[in-house]
């Protein structure tokens, strides 16, 4: 109902999260430069997958796999050179995609049944968090600001990955 008030001009300005007013001003029918979305932030609203109550291995499962596009961003590994990576010299990256030669000589074992070199076929699928974030919300016009890793100003970060 307000945004149809929006789009009929009866109501000036309409709020809710960047992601959701950037989706909704790609719809309208005048197009997406028809209005403007506010550079100012008032107020931060995390937003994330969700998985279904009473799913504790799918909840860990997509969880590791979030952690592991942030890692991946970290590390500089991406869907281009990830095949690469797993023959890195860095023990910590040698770790994180599941190869022999980890840090310590171990590779991670989340205790979700997957496969150790996981991270490979997740990154391989998708990229990492920057490569999707590229691909699917930068066209969007939404600067990545705060949804950046905190080694450039934002608030993303992967707890050590053993």
């Amino acid at each position: 109902m307000l945004l149809q008030s929006f789009e009929e001009d009866r109501c000036d300005a309409y709020t809710s999260d960047r992601s959701q007013l950037a989706g909704l001003r790609s719809a309208l029918p005048d197009g997406a430069d028809s209005v403007r979305i506010l550079d100012e932030v008032f107020s931060k609203e995390p937003l994330g997958p969700a998985v279904r109550e009473g799913e504790a291995d799918l909840f860990d499962a997509v969880n590791w796999a979030v952690l592991t596009l942030i890692a991946a961003e970290e590390f500089g590994v991406t869907s281009d050179n990830v095949e690469d990576m797993t023959s890195s010299e860095d023990p910590a990256i040698l770790a994180f995609l599941g190869q022999a030669g980890g840090v310590e000589g171990a590779v991670l074992d989340p205790g979700l049944g997957l496969e150790p070199d996981f991270a490979v076929d997740v990154i391989s699928a998708v990229g990492n968090y920057e490569e999707i974030y590229e691909r699917n919300i930068a066209p969007l016009e939404i600067p990545r600001e705060l949804n950046s890793l905190y080694t450039d100003g934002g608030l993303l970060y992967a707890p050590p990955y053993r």
